[in-house]
């Protein structure tokens, strides 16, 4: 078991935002989490990259208990995360940007730069344009690849396809295959839960904090409530 998340409780203030979360993510897979706004989806990614305190539960990442490690420590254990929002850095180029993922590694970057530049040839085209002049689906590719970056065992995708064109929407699950099939665990959060379900070995429903469905993505893409809910009936 890559990550484990054992009955996780999180509150802004008093309210509580997580609600006994509980999920695993096996090695090699792409796990993806579903529902409403609200329904504490980025809370938990956030919890996990350690951006947020836990309440109370465990989070075990290879085994070993981090629920109290900071977030830049988990970052050199091998957990990425590409932000909500992005989170691109407008002054810096798009190389500049990149490399801001590897800020933590003292080891040889020209491989995996070359191979975050195979993956997105437009930034490699653009690299040394500033972060803020590029588009919503370039800024999106900068995010992934500032993520892969940090050499991650697990990456957290948060809402990858978030305001993009459908033709670049296609693009992003694309490549978002394309990394796991190199070998990089996937968790991935995504308000487009057809093509999620589509892509993922397993995938967990969220509704107010708590999982309220866990099955293979398949089982969920035909599930009469989750189609009705989710996929809009159809």
């Amino acid at each position: 078991m890559l990550l484990e998340v054992k009955d996780i409780n999180v509150h802004y203030g008093k309210i509580a935002a997580l609600k006994g979360i509980s999920l695993e993510v096996n090695e090699g897979e792409i796990v993806s989490l579903i529902g409403a706004n609200g329904a504490g989806k980025t809370t938990t990614l956030k919890t996990i990259s350690g951006l947020r305190p836990l309440t109370s539960g465990k989070i075990l990442f290879n085994g070993e208990d981090i629920s109290k490690t900071p977030g830049h420590k988990r970052v050199i254990m091998g957990i990425g995360q590409a932000p909500e929002g992005r989170g691109v850095f407008p002054g810096m180029t798009v190389q500049e940007n990149l490399l801001m993922g590897a800020y933590t590694r003292k080891d040889d970057l020209t491989k995996d730069l070359d191979e975050v530049y195979g993956l997105f040839p437009r930034l490699a085209e653009r690299r040394s344009q500033f972060g803020g002049t590029m588009s919503g689906g370039e800024q999106q590719m900068i995010a992934i690849g500032r993520a892969l970056m940090t050499k991650p065992k697990v990456v957290l995708l948060d809402e990858p396809s978030m305001g993009l064109a459908p033709m670049l929407i296609a693009q992003i699950f694309s490549i978002i295959k394309e990394i796991n099939s190199r070998g990089t665990t996937v968790l991935l959060v995504e308000q487009n839960a057809q093509q999620a379900l589509k892509l993922s070995d397993r995938a967990y429903v969220l509704e107010t904090g708590r999982v309220v469905k866990s099955a293979p993505g398949k089982d969920l893409l035909n599930d009469p409530s989750v189609r009705e809910a989710y996929l809009g009936g159809h």
